[in-house]
């Protein structure tokens, strides 16, 4: 027997006794929808079991074909990994049709959590968002009573951070696929006065790392790798015998491999203009030790989305960038992302900059001398919203199972900053792109999904 309460969790990258020991007021146990959160939240800290369990009971088989139960069981081990248990924090708000609350992982991130539920008896669930909160946390939902009103406060809220000098960039809100907001802010090059434009390219740092997860998935659905396999078949001279021996092409994927960081010394001290190639960026981590045993935890990993991309390259015979453009790119109509060379930036790409204020200048010298598989590609609005359509479609076959549910992905780094979050359950698609720090892009997409029309 089903249970009223449906499930498609939508992930925004990012205890030793139940969670809700001390539960804060509002009493989630008063509504079938609070019932279902507390269900949910007993469930993720059970283990893999438990939330197997709940997504079988509690899932329509409509939600179910738009993201079966092993798809929501690699989002929850991402999250599992990344955030550890989850401690009920703050009911910030409950209605029949949607419960908002804060939750602290044990790993130490803060996350708001979104539930929506049906707009009518059973208020089965519908979707989860899950948000990190970030130092001072995301805007309370607020949603709007339409479209138009939507755009309107987006309008407003982009043309006061503009003026500010708190965002310049390019935001797009669309649902369905097709745009309801579309507008360009700010200069993509300060010193010659060149305004962005909704087609201008910007940096989307590790939004790349997505690519690379659909080149790896598809290179496995083809037979050409194994998840299982170990980083020795595929790269036998890679540095580190230790690393290749034990760190398996999964490990790399859910960032549990224990290599860490290609940024620190060794790339500042660096000639970074002569980082060019995957291979360039070996020597600046992988002969460090690994941090711990592979699967023993998770850690935020550059340098482990590096060495998938040279495992890209071995599986399919083909180089990196090429291989993305021709698996990737062009099934998605993506005809304007590509990883270009720092000094060989085509016309109409945002130039980023780094600071605040008069002591803002350009990133350039912050920049490897072209991106990798873990970041560094350059992509615009139009083209992102044609990648959600391709996800949306199944363009990529079984390559893309942990995105295809909807996601949020971020990239950011000094002078750059881009935010796509897709909810797939109600159609809409947030993408911001900006050239200048963290959080500018975040930030304005964050609210923005505070005030999508429920």
């Amino acid at each position: 027997m089903k249970k009223t309460c449906l499930s498609t969790a939508v992930i925004f990258f990012l205890l030793a006794s139940p969670v809700l020991a001390q539960v804060p007021s509002p009493d989630l146990s008063r509504t079938p929808a609070g019932r279902c959160v507390v269900a949910y939240m007993k469930a993720f800290n059970a283990g893999e079991a438990a939330i197997k369990e709940f997504f079988a009971s509690f899932t329509a088989k409509a939600a179910l074909q738009n993201a079966p139960i092993e798809t929501r069981l690699a989002r929850y081990k991402q999250m599992r990994d990344r955030l550890g248990t989850l401690e009920l924090r703050e009911v910030v708000g409950i209605r029949p049709e949607q419960v908002s609350v804060v939750a602290r992982g044990s790993n130490g991130p803060e996350v708001s959590l979104d539930f929506q539920f049906e707009s009518t008896a059973p208020f089965g669930l519908m979707s989860i968002r899950v948000m990190d909160r970030g130092e001072g946390g995301g805007p309370p939902p607020d949603p709007k009573k339409d479209e138009a009103e939507l755009a309107a406060a987006v309008g407003e809220y982009a043309r006061r951070a503009s003026t500010a000098d708190a965002f310049s960039g390019v935001i797009l809100v669309a649902r369905d696929g097709k745009p309801v907001f579309f507008d360009a802010y700010g200069l993509a090059d300060r010193e010659a006065k060149i305004p962005n434009r909704t087609d201008t390219r910007f940096n989307i740092g590790s939004i790349n790392k997505t690519f690379t997860g659909i080149a790896v998935r598809k290179l496995a659905a083809e037979g050409k790798l194994s998840l299982d396999d170990p980083v020795k078949k595929h790269l036998p001279d890679y540095p580190n015998a230790d690393a290749a021996a034990k760190v398996t092409v999964r490990h790399l994927l859910d960032m549990t491999s224990g290599i860490g960081d290609f940024f620190g010394e060794r790339f500042e001290a660096a000639d970074k203009s002569k980082i060019r190639s995957l291979k360039d960026y070996i020597p600046l981590f992988a002969d460090k030790p690994l941090a711990f045993e592979p699967g023993a935890r998770n850690l935020y990993s550059n340098g482990g989305y590096v060495v998938l991309g040279l495992i890209v390259e071995k599986a399919s015979g083909m180089d990196y960038y090429a291989y993305v453009r021709e698996a990737i790119f062009k099934p998605a109509g993506m005809a304007d992302t590509e990883s270009f060379a720092k000094d060989a930036l085509p016309k109409n790409t945002a130039v980023g900059y780094a600071g605040s204020g008069p002591a803002r200048k350009r990133n350039y010298d912050t920049l490897p001398g072209k991106g990798s598989s873990a970041g560094g590609g350059y992509s615009t609005a139009g083209d992102l919203l044609k990648y959600v359509l391709a996800l949306s479609q199944g363009t990529f076959g079984a390559a893309a199972p942990e995105l295809q549910g909807g996601f949020g992905i971020a990239g950011g780094a000094p002078g750059l900053n881009a935010a796509v979050e897709w909810d797939p359950q109600r159609g809409y698609a947030v993408i911001v792109l900006a050239n200048l720090d963290p959080p500018a892009a975040v930030n304005v997409a964050r609210q923005i999904v505070a005030w999508l029309p429920r």
